[in-house]
């Protein structure tokens, strides 16, 4: 029964401070297309926005893919169709990840019947849209950043880069840096041949 099945929406997803600190609108552009979709649609079917591709141990934008898929097997989900909403043309995230790496746990979970709608790629329609953006903003006035986004006051454009303890990003940052800053100094040594090193007869 095509009523019954459930649709999947798998958007990529973003580090949660990048929504929070600095203020980025994907989120909820994300959500809003999603509701879009399926009052376009105009079908009975349960849907559901996750988000992948997740990387590092920062939190990022919730619920995540696989728990997601988990959560409808336990729900005795059998029919799903992955629509990759954030995604305009077929890559090693929706071929690997999605057709391959993401359909085990789905099966894993318990749904039966895994199906992905394909990838926009040079869709007519979607080409013909794109062209069309573009001609319309050729014809209209320059816009200043201001009037294309709203940032918050004292906006972080690098929020992952804040300092906390543990196995963070922010910490293997600052440990690269820190090497980088040693290797100089051992290189200036050598080259000088005084230092620190030699003054304790390392070198």
């Amino acid at each position: 029964n095509p009523d019954q099945v459930h649709i999947f929406f798998s958007a990529h997803g973003v580090p949660q401070s990048y929504v929070d600190e600095a203020g980025d609108p994907y989120q909820k552009e994300i959500e809003d297309c999603t509701r879009l979709i399926m009052k376009t649609l105009n079908r009975p079917n349960e849907y559901t926005l996750a988000y992948q591709s997740r990387v590092g141990p920062v939190e990022w934008l919730k619920p995540y893919t696989e728990d997601a898929l988990q959560e409808l097997g336990e729900k005795k989900v059998k029919d799903l169709l992955v629509v990759p909403i954030s995604f305009v043309s077929e890559h090693i995230e929706t071929l690997q990840e999605i057709d391959i790496e993401y359909r085990e746990i789905a099966e894993e979970a318990g749904i039966k019947n895994f199906q992905r709608v394909p990838a926009l790629n040079t869709h007519p329609i979607f080409i013909d849209s794109l062209a069309s953006l573009v001609t319309e903003s050729l014809k209209g006035p320059p816009c200043n950043f201001s009037e294309v986004i709203h940032p918050k006051e004292n906006m972080k454009m690098y929020p992952q880069e804040r300092w906390e303890w543990g196995m963070t990003t922010a910490a293997e940052v600052w440990n690269g840096r820190l090497a980088m800053l040693g290797f100089f100094a051992l290189l200036l040594e050598l080259i000088s041949g005084h230092g620190p090193l030699h003054f304790v007869g390392l070198l």
